[in-house]
């Protein structure tokens, strides 16, 4: 059934722009994420992602593997659990992938499907499954396959746009997933998609500046780093790490006070900022001996 504490859904969506790439066999995970990659504005097709998610040795694709795929093509991978924000999700016109158990618990049959929509007067719910473009299964026995599988979905999205169950720390670890996965502009529209959200948030002042430091941009990363410490005077990360970018620009005398309140606000990484002081000293003594040594 639908969340009773959810009256602004509607009784009945379906989402109608959607790809269907019929399932070859043992491929519906590869299936399935391109449908969504469609559907997020990629191009994209199961044989385009199948090396990236499918494991031959296993004949399936795991959870993991999905989440990467996604990544992968610059798109947020946000996981969800339960029946909640199942319906939240496709009500807001965001296809979910899911992982079913068609079989029994101990002879299980695996399979991903897309679920793009629900009738709550019929009690359905309509999938992009396999073979089936449209299919229409009863609530109940789409919940009892769903909870064999713990009840995961995935919705994938351009970093511009946050799902409608969106928290803020699952939708930041979302977006840092896509800075491991060096899709550096993706997670900087990411991160500013979060501080749309959530202003206060450190994790995303921080992953602007990590990204762009890691694109090379040392002036975007300073002025993300003077952002983040201005809005969070008692972070030493932020400290430390405008202190590096500085240095990295060749201003060690202006990363040298940065270093300093770091290390003085201390913190479980109080030891790296100690580091990054002596770094800092050292190279300002180069610097000084240079100069003597020219007169």
């Amino acid at each position: 059934m639908l969340p009773a504490a959810a009256p602004a859904l509607p009784a009945r969506t379906e989402i109608r722009d959607l790809a269907f790439f019929p399932e070859a066999a043992h491929q519906c995970g590869p299936a399935a994420l391109a449908t969504v990659l469609t559907w997020s504005g990629l191009s994209a097709t199961p044989d385009a992602v199948v090396k990236q998610v499918y494991s031959p040795a296993l004949k399936g694709s795991l959870q993991p593997a999905l989440i990467s795929g996604a990544r992968r093509h610059g798109r947020i991978a946000y996981e969800i659990a339960g029946r909640d924000a199942l319906w939240q999700e496709v009500a807001a016109g965001h296809p979910v992938i899911v992982l079913q158990n068609l079989g029994i618990s101990w002879n299980p049959v695996w399979h991903y499907a897309v679920v793009m929509g629900y009738d709550q007067p019929q009690q359905t719910v309509v999938l992009r499954s396999g073979q089936t473009a449209r299919q229409s299964m009863s609530f109940h026995l789409f919940d009892r396959t769903w909870a064999r599988a713990n009840r995961w979905g995935m919705v994938v999205l351009p970093p511009s746009q946050l799902p409608a169950t969106a928290e803020e720390r699952p939708f930041v670890a979302a977006v840092i997933g896509l800075e491991k996965a060096r899709q550096w502009p993706a997670a900087i529209t990411g991160y500013r998609t979060a501080l749309a959200r959530w202003p206060k948030s450190l994790a995303a002042r921080m992953g602007i500046g990590n990204s762009y430091y890691a694109m090379g941009d040392l002036a975007a990363a300073e002025r993300a780093f003077r952002e983040a410490v201005s809005f969070h005077p008692e972070a030493g990360a932020a400290y430390n790490n405008l202190a590096q970018v500085l240095m990295a620009q060749g201003r060690a005398t202006e990363a040298l006070p940065a270093a300093r309140q770091a290390v003085a606000l201390g913190g479980p990484l109080a030891e790296v900022y100690r580091q990054t002081l002596e770094e800092i000293r050292k190279r300002l003594e180069t610097d000084a001996a240079g100069e003597s040594a020219r007169f």
